[in-house]
């Protein structure tokens, strides 16, 4: 007995389940399209069909054996993409009831913007010490042992920055 040779068979005709990858190639641009026509956000249907498909990974021994596998997959990304529209929806309503328009806040006091400049001169050990001592309240002897330097060390850091500090506020009120 001869073997007949069957011509190719589509995918849902074979006697054997498609593999994922048959599918995701065969469906997942149909799939992508028909979201895109119900959300008009092209990268938002991607990310939907993407995550169908992702669902539909993590169960393929079983999704595989279904009659049809991409309406399982399709069924899944419809219900994603509802599910989406309707938390857009409910959040669009909850901003809907909120105040119309946040209350100004004051910008940073002119003061401490010159502060911050001056700070951003000086050396990185200098800024350091200055602002974990007056700033963090830390007193030198933590700010040394942080450092690895002698207590010595961080005093001058202090007295330097300050001095520098002083020429560069010269005529600023803090």
């Amino acid at each position: 007995m001869t073997a007949i040779a069957r011509p190719e068979t589509p995918i849902n005709a074979r006697d054997d389940p498609p593999t994922f990858d048959e599918v995701y190639a065969a469906h997942y641009t149909n799939l992508a399209v028909q979201l895109y026509a119900y959300f008009g956000d092209r990268q938002e249907a991607q990310d939907v069909a993407q995550e169908a498909f992702c669902r539909a990974l993590a169960r393929w021994n079983s999704i595989a054996g279904y009659d049809d596998p991409v309406a399982w997959i399709r069924r899944v990304a419809w219900n994603l993409a509802v599910s989406r529209w309707r938390r857009a929806r409910t959040a669009l309503n909850f901003l809907s009831r909120q105040r119309p328009a946040e209350p100004q806040t004051a910008g940073p006091d002119p003061s401490r913007v010159a502060l911050l400049a001056a700070l951003a001169t000086l050396p990185p050990v200098q800024r350091r010490a200055i602002v974990l001592h007056y700033l963090a309240d830390l007193p030198v002897a933590e700010i040394a042992a942080r450092e690895r330097v002698a207590e010595g060390t961080v005093r001058s850091w202090l007295s330097r920055g300050r001095a520098a500090l002083a020429i560069k506020l010269k005529g600023v009120s803090l």
